[in-house]
């Protein structure tokens, strides 16, 4: 600022003041302050100024000044705000708004210091403030001062009892002391006040993910099943490792998972039954994901046995049915992957039968007749199902066993394609596909709130090259490979403003992606058949590609990876997932036993090689066990019979990115990045790929699921 524009700065302020316009000429000498501190002219206008607040003008000339910053707030110059707010504080140092604002605009700017220390200047002009204290644990918090974050918690509470997120703020603080327990408590008190608490149930998601129990505790079993109820807030099989283990420590399931026998339960039937129907926790996740526990299946396996027995010859109570239509979407779930035995087929088939000649006589069948056969078989494939009344009792089952599938065999007619697809490889991929669409899902997590490219650049702490894609607000994306959906339906919810176009070589996965997505009321996604090698076809760049679990099933993974590349902007983000050559050793060794013993992959065969794997003492059959796509068909098959399968290495992932001018970024999974950086503290360890090679050597098993990670074209 030069002595010229000094003076006209001054002068205008000057003009304004006399307008009875203070906050622009309060503003204007500022800024010439700003530059010139010492300038006495300015000085001198400043000090007129502050006499006039003095006379009446000031409450009017505070209230104007802050709306001005919350303007600035809510257009996001966090910056901008903390700047005036400071200047301001001191003109006015018992205004509680402005300290309150300076310390909500600090925190968010990860100022911390200044944040705690502008919320105890407003907690010293409204000592009694709830919300201060609650803002006071924030900072806490985020600086990992855990015992005074829960403190201010406390406070917060002791003012305010009604104080839904200071709970549920207080139950964060426990989950990173490792104190789940208290953690759980507190989001339930959050959830009593507010019972529909999105990020409540969220945290207690995250919380749960990973936990195994070693005693009883019907409270968390109670939260489990409230929260599967929500439905978006949880994939259920996140959590149901954590439920699973809740169940095996009960002591009246312990006496039935010990007594796990076909003549045990034949000889018990209704009071195992009745037993089971007490825990709402084994229903609910019977219903809503495959239990991926040998003990728990060989209790399904023979209470299903048991059922058939006594179904086909007398009418048992009613309480019953409770249970048959958990198991029988349980069996759904899992697609029927329990083997059967040969007097298991024949009694289903005449029980088949059976119903064939009472619906020709027109009279219904029992309902435990029709939940024992859907137990066995889709009521999908009976030649009957059109012919049942549907009740209250069957009506569940009916509805995910029949009417979704008929909704998604009309929605197959609507879905366009991506040109021809040629190549062989992926014809017989989409054929595995269209016969087993992978994976088959109920419930889906959800983001609570979607994010700009920024905050997820900011989450996964991603090391970008080219900064330009910050700037994209609404970002189209690309999904290469969607599935059934889970994919794509989360990128749609985890992107703000994004338009997602998501393509999969099946049919028959895509018509369960489209219902899924119309059944969550999710209207930023196009679906379509298609192969990669085919995008070119669309004339389009994204601004983001995903492509996970895709790539290392084609024939040429880099010429479908090249593809991929092609379709993305320059700067653009990609997000890849391949398999890990290194932690899928005891998978390849079970492939190649598959190869060797030339087992098919028909149910039957896949039934068949699976229960012998349950039967070995092998290590490297154990260890497939304890993989959760070993418990339904279509995953078991994705595993292990796949018609293509390629591996990767570290060093081969880094030779690819080079080749295809894509620079790594960053991996992606909170639990496995933190494990790394027990061992790699240096701020720059987390994009140094040699680093992480050497991690995956000292941990073999590190990447079991995928290597996933991000990168950018140059």
């Amino acid at each position: 600022m030069t002595k010229f524009s000094v003076d006209q700065a001054l002068t205008k302020a000057k003009i304004l003041k006399k307008r009875g316009e203070l906050i622009e000429a309060q503003r204007l000498i500022q800024s010439v302050l700003k530059s010139f501190p010492k300038n006495k002219r300015a000085q001198k206008e400043l000090q007129t100024l502050t006499k006039k607040k003095q006379n009446n003008i000031y409450p009017s000339l505070v209230k104007q000044e802050v709306d001005h910053l919350l303007e600035l707030y809510k257009q996001g110059q966090l910056l901008e705000v903390v700047e005036q707010a400071m200047v301001l504080s001191e003109q006015y140092p018992n205004q509680f708004m402005l300290w309150n604002l300076m310390g909500t605009a600090s925190a968010q700017t990860g100022q911390f210091d200044r944040a705690a220390y502008a919320f105890k200047k407003a907690l010293k002009i409204k000592p009694g403030t709830a919300e201060i204290y609650n803002n006071i644990g924030n900072v806490y918090f985020e600086q990992k001062k855990l015992g005074d974050a829960i403190e201010a918690y406390q406070k917060a509470i002791s003012i305010n009892p009604h104080f839904a997120e200071a709970f549920c703020n207080m139950g964060n603080c426990f989950i990173d002391k490792g104190n789940l327990e208290e953690a759980l408590k507190a989001y339930s008190e959050a959830l009593f006040i507010r019972p529909n608490y999105a990020e409540a149930f969220n945290n207690i998601g995250i919380a749960l993910k990973g936990n195994v129990f070693d005693k009883p505790n019907s409270t968390i079993q109670q939260i489990i099943v409230t929260l599967l109820d929500q439905k978006i807030y949880v994939r259920p099989e996140n959590i149901a490792g954590a439920g699973i283990s809740l169940l095996k420590v009960e002591p009246n399931l312990k006496k039935h998972l010990h007594n796990c026998h076909f003549d045990y339960f034949k000889k018990n039937l209704l009071e195992v039954v009745a037993e089971l129907n007490k825990y709402p926790l084994l229903l609910t996740l019977m219903s809503v994901c495959p239990i991926a526990d040998l003990e728990f299946e060989k209790l399904f396996k023979n209470l299903r046995h048991a059922l058939l027995s006594i179904v086909s010859i007398s009418e048992p109570p009613a309480e019953i049915l409770k249970f048959q239509n958990a198991l029988a979407l349980q069996c759904f779930t899992n697609e029927y992957v329990y083997e059967e035995t040969t007097e298991e087929k024949v009694s289903v088939e005449i029980l088949n039968q059976a119903v064939k000649n009472a619906l020709n006589t027109k009279k219904q069948p029992r309902p435990e007749v029709i939940l024992a056969l859907a137990s066995y078989r889709s009521l999908k494939e009976y030649t009957w199902n059109n012919l049942i009344t549907v009740t209250d009792k069957i009506q569940d089952v009916f509805i995910r066993q029949v009417d979704e599938i008929i909704q998604e065999e009309k929605l197959k007619e609507k879905i366009c394609r991506l040109g021809e697809i040629s190549d062989q490889i992926s014809f017989k991929v989409r054929q595995q596909y269209e016969e087993s669409p992978y994976p088959r899902w109920v419930n889906l997590s959800l983001r609570l709130n979607p994010t700009s490219i920024s905050g997820v650049v900011d989450e996964v702490n991603l090391k970008l090259f080219d900064s330009r894609i910050l700037d994209q607000n609404a970002p189209n994306i690309l999904v290469a490979g969607c599935g059934t959906g889970q994919h794509s339906i989360g990128t749609a919810s985890r992107f703000k403003n994004s338009n997602v176009f998501a393509i999969d070589l099946s049919l028959s996965s895509l018509a369960y992606a489209k219902r899924k997505t119309k059944e969550l009321g999710i209207k930023n996604i196009e679906y379509m058949q298609g192969d990669i090698l085919n995008l070119g076809h669309l004339n389009k760049k994204f601004d983001i590609v995903e492509s996970c679990g895709v790539l290392h099933h084609m024939d040429n993974p880099m010429a479908g990876w090249r593809a991929l590349t092609n379709c993305l902007k320059p700067g653009g983000l990609m997000n890849i997932g391949l398999y890990s050559e290194l932690a899928r050793e005891d998978i390849v060794k079970v492939r190649d036993e598959i190869c060797k013993q030339r087992v098919g992959s028909s149910m039957q065969e896949m039934k068949s090689f699976r229960s012998k794997l349950v039967e070995s003492d092998k290590y490297h059959h154990k260890s497939i066990i304890n993989i959760s796509d070993f418990y339904t068909l279509s995953t078991l098959r994705d595993l292990l019979f796949h018609i293509q399968e390629h591996r990767f290495t570290i060093p081969q992932i880094k030779s690819c990115l080079q080749n295809l001018g894509l620079r790594f970024c960053g991996f992606e999974g909170s639990r496995i990045v933190s494990d790394f950086r027990l061992t790699n503290r240096n701020v720059d360890d987390i994009h140094d790929l040699e680093k992480w090679q050497a991690y995956e050597q000292a941990n073999p098993s590190a990447f079991l699921g995928m290597y996933k990670f991000w990168c950018q074209k140059a």
